[in-house]
Formats: structure tokens, sequence, C-alpha cells
């Protein structure tokens, strides 16, 4: 069962249903100022941003930005409760409300939502960007010679426990439209209700099942095998990682791996863990929920399918991308995976975005540094399925 969204729209619910009940005719009023505070103070000019924020954040040589600098302020102020320190459900709410304010609703070609798996079991959502030559093309048919495409298979963060297609489909709206490559978006079980290896499980089923359809033309997805990625952010880079090990072990086609600041140290052993796990968006407490729920049982918290140091990288392996913020927790850990990727003898590109923090990937909303590095981000993606 499919859905299709005219151009410029959106196949997501409205913002008010995942957010915490109020007066009905009060929420999108809230909803709307809320948003508006967020993108005015976000877009102001950077002076004035530095006179709200405070004194410039420097550690190990590197300066938070400005903006998001303040963006953290605005949190504290608002007293913004963490999703961490929520029963979980209403942490996931939290999560997807926090994502629509920072995110926005970037346009895009169109939006379709789908089912992945013989029995449908896992949704997802198609995301093609405008200038697609299935929108373009008059008579133009999945199957048709030069009708495939690209196509960025796509897995949310949000620590195993958070996240869905609601919580990063500005982002994906944005990667599509700014790559011009399409991307699917895959709604994987979560934990504590499926701990692991339920995700890593949906994730590598999901990636089998596009490329055993890639030319379906009752899925519609027409799959260029030769331009065919993977890729996700924290916990979705981490998937989308273990994914990248499984297809080269079973020969699937993959040309490429997009890892976004991945977690890969389920054992939490590198230092950035302990120096930004406080103040900077991503805490100790959110990493050690995630854990406890998603790896119950402390012995599979080394298992390499969950963390990647530990893994047997096969020949074969994608060219990789591997980026990074200096002010993340995860920094550390993502940038070694990257360095066991290169002395492996996998073509790697590394960036370390020195002035974000975790999550800027889906801060696109508003403000400056986060949408450039998210924007940069797509271009590597664009070029590497050119």
């Amino acid at each position: 069962m499919t859905r299709d969204t005219p151009a410029g729209t959106s196949s997501v619910p409205p913002a008010a249903a995942a957010t915490p009940a109020r007066p009905r005719g009060l929420r999108p009023a809230l909803a709307r100022a809320e948003a508006a505070v967020f993108a005015g103070a976000l877009n102001l000019p950077a002076r004035v941003q530095r006179r709200l924020a405070g004194p410039p954040v420097v550690s190990e040589g590197q300066t938070l930005a400005v903006d998001t600098q303040l963006m953290l302020r605005l949190q504290r102020v608002a007293r913004e409760a963490p999703a961490e320190s929520l029963p979980i459900p209403a942490g996931r709410r939290a999560i997807v409300r926090q994502s629509r304010l920072a995110g926005g609703r970037p346009g895009v070609g169109a939006v379709r939502d789908l089912r992945l798996g013989d029995a449908g079991e896992l949704g997802a959502r198609l995301y093609t960007p405008t200038g697609h030559p299935s929108l373009t093309r008059q008579g133009w048919e999945p199957g048709t010679p030069g009708s495939s495409s690209p196509l960025l298979v796509f897995f949310h963060g949000g620590g195993f426990i958070y996240g869905d297609l609601e919580s990063h489909d500005a982002a994906c709206r944005l990667l599509a439209e700014h790559s011009g490559v399409r991307v699917l978006a895959v709604d994987y079980r979560l934990a504590p209700e499926a701990p692991f290896p339920a995700a890593y499980d949906d994730c590598v089923a999901a990636y089998r099942w596009v490329v055993a359809h890639a030319a379906d033309p009752d899925v519609g997805l027409d799959v260029d095998l030769e331009r065919i990625a993977v890729g996700g952010d924290s916990a979705g880079g981490n998937l989308a990682a273990g994914v990248a090990i499984a297809a080269a072990r079973e020969g699937l086609p993959l040309a490429f791996q997009l890892l976004v600041y991945p977690m890969a140290d389920g054992e939490a052993t590198m230092a950035s863990r302990r120096t930004y796990g406080s103040g900077f968006f991503l805490s100790a407490e959110f990493m050690g929920l995630a854990t406890v729920n998603y790896l119950p049982d402390p012995a599979t918290r080394s298992d390499p399918r969950v963390s990647l140091l530990h893994a047997d990288l096969p020949s074969g392996l994608a060219p990789a991308y591997v980026c990074t913020a200096g002010f993340d927790p995860l920094r550390d850990e993502g940038e070694a995976y990257a360095a066991r990727l290169t002395d492996a003898g996998v073509p790697v590109s590394t960036r370390r975005f020195a002035d974000q923090i975790h999550g800027f990937f889906n801060v696109v909303g508003a403000g400056r540094t986060a949408r450039a590095a998210h924007r940069e981000i797509a271009g590597v993606l664009r070029d590497a399925l050119r």
C-alpha cells in the first residue's frame, strides 16, 4: 500500500498529533509561536546571537557555533524537559516535536509512503527530489531504459529507542532535494519493545528486500544498483555501517555508505563520551538509557553487529564518508571507526564539523551553520552517486 503526495506537500500527520494534549484551539497557535521564536533567534545576525548566547564556548581548540550555542541556551531558558527524563513513549513524542521545531517542513518533489518486506512488515518513506525524471518525463515508467536512478537507503537515529519517519522527515526532505538523490527512509523496530538485534535485523532485511525489488514495477523504486547507498545518523549510522558489512559478506551491490556521527562503541570507552556528555544535547543519561534498553544483556555490548570497532571487516566494503561533530560524545568512536575502515583498505572520506553538536543533521529549519553542514553532506552524496 502506498500513498503519493503532491510536490511540496507532506504525507506527515500534523505536528499537533505528536504533542502533549492541550486545548484543541491552542495547540497550533502555540506551535506556530514556538517555531517563530526559534527561527527568529537562530536567524539573527551572528553579532546579535553572540550577545544573547554569552561568551564563546571553547574546548580542545574548537569553538562552538554561536547559533548552536544560542539554541542550547534557549532550550535551558525554556526548561525543555530532555527526552531521556520522560517515560519512553512521552520521550518519543518529545523527540518528534523537537525535530519538527528544528527542521521545519522543507519542500521536496514528492513523498510516498510504502511498505517493505514480503509481508509488508516495515514502514518506509520515499523522498523524490524536484526535477527527478520520474516527476518530469512524460510517459516515464519504472523499468524503461534509462529510467533507473540512484537511491540512498536511510536509517534514522534516536539511540535505538527513539526516532521514526516523522523525526527525520525534514532532514530526509532536504537531503533528497539538495543531493538530487532519492532517499528511502526505513522505519525499523525500537527498544525496549524490540531489543538488539531487532533493529539490525530489520535494516539488513530491508536492504536485501530493496535490492531484490530494485526493478519491480509493482514497487516502483527502479533503482540503479550500481548507484545504491546506505546511510544514517547516530544509531542509524551504526545500522547503516552494519548493513554495509552484511552487504559485502553476502555479495549484495552497494556503492557508498554515508555515516553521520555514527555510534560505533557499544562499550562506551571513548574519551569524548566523558568530555561532552553534559551540556551539548546528547547526554550521558540519554546514552545510558539507550544502552540498557537496546542492549539489556551486557554481554551483547561488544557484539560486532553493534560495536563496530570489534567488527571483522570483509573485503569489498563500499567506500565510506564518515562525519563527526566536534562537541559530540560520539565523536571519538566515529573517527576511530573511520580509521579502522582506512586500515582495512576501504576508501574513506572523513569530515569533522568542529563547531557542531550531536543532532546538527536535523537542524535544517533555521540557523546557518548546521544547515550549511547538512548541505555539504548532501553534496557528498550527490558526488558519490553521480
